[in-house]
């Protein structure tokens, strides 16, 4: 396929990859190469976090890897490969947090969750490249305990030797974000202490903001009254991002809840993408991923706008080293 090499026609291209789905492997050249549920934590003590997870930047490599067309291990073990490998993000010894999406009492193929698949082969990554400890946690909008177990998270990270984690009381810490909304607040420790963040979100739509991809994540790594963040949404979803530094993002879009978001619950409300688009820049990610399934355009959604601003990454996602392909 001949690749006109301007901003419009790379972006253009980039957009029919996930839109249309099935790709003959590709590269883009040049530019483009590029509830509201509360939890009282028990500790008053108020903890200064500095966030170092983050990896350096490497001009060889791309920042962003879309693979569409499998099943989740090999689309993960692909988009990793193409980035470096799992030892550029993960060094012997490290403990590391994957933070999946598991807000949800809801089955996988309802696509409220992270695909469980997905979450192991994650897993599994950073235990073969000598992970000292994998901590698989997230703060449920319902019953965690529901929805560890039905989304078939814990049993599929358990098996493979994460360490799930249940977010009750005695996990949390008070902690300060140094954000413009969020300052002091109730984090689950994990965060705190990791060596690693992987942030692993799945693609839905949202009822408030459009969608939710990898930025609107990380409210799993927060308990307190989440719901008063609803007022200045976007803001703190940046103060989240800013704190959480994630040192790698995969966005799971294997199967999109493309409507009745966040919660789902009606099948006919999912299509199966069979895709996954992981990098170093999450803005970028959020970017690409809410114009190509919901035609959101970066410039109309703050948080991706304040984002951008804080140097957190670049919303013009055709901007970025970016490496399309399938499997």
């Amino acid at each position: 396929m001949p690749i006109d090499d301007t901003t419009a026609d790379r972006r253009d291209f980039m957009l029919r990859v996930l839109r249309l789905g099935g790709l003959s492997a590709a590269t883009l050249g040049a530019g483009a190469w590029l509830h509201a549920r509360s939890a009282r934590p028990v500790e008053s003590t108020v903890l200064v976090a500095d966030r170092r997870a983050a990896v350096p930047g490497d001009p060889s490599l791309p920042e962003m890897v879309v693979v569409q067309g499998g099943e989740p291990d090999p689309m993960v073990r692909r988009a990793l490969a193409e980035l470096g490998g799992i030892r550029r993000f993960v060094a012997r010894g490290d403990v590391v947090v994957v933070k999946p999406n598991i807000g949800w009492d809801r089955g996988p193929e309802q696509a409220a969750n992270t695909n469980p698949t997905l979450v192991a082969s994650v897993v599994q990554l950073c235990l073969e490249a000598g992970a000292g400890r994998v901590i698989v946690t997230d703060m449920s909008c319902n019953d965690p305990r529901l929805c560890f177990e039905r989304s078939g998270i814990a049993a599929a990270a358990g098996a493979v030797g994460a360490d799930v984690v249940l977010p009750d009381d005695r996990h949390f810490k008070q902690a300060n974000l140094g954000g413009e909304v969020l300052t002091t607040w109730p984090v689950l420790e994990p965060f705190l202490n990791a060596d690693k963040i992987i942030n692993l979100p799945i693609a839905k739509h949202h009822s408030l903001t459009g969608c939710t991809l990898g930025m609107k994540n990380f409210y799993g790594i927060i308990g307190g009254q989440r719901s008063r963040l609803h007022q200045r949404i976007h803001e703190s979803l940046v103060d989240l991002l800013a704190f959480a530094r994630p040192t790698l993002t995969i966005l799971d879009a294997y199967r999109v809840l493309v409507r009745g978001g966040p919660t789902g619950g009606s099948l006919a409300d999912v299509e199966l993408k069979k895709t996954l688009v992981a990098g170093t820049d999450p803005v970028a990610i959020d970017a690409y991923a809410a114009k190509a399934w919901w035609d959101l355009d970066a410039r109309r959604l703050p948080f991706l706008r304040l984002a951008q601003a804080r140097g957190l990454g670049k919303m013009d996602f055709d901007q970025v080293r970016t490496k399309l392909m399938s499997v």
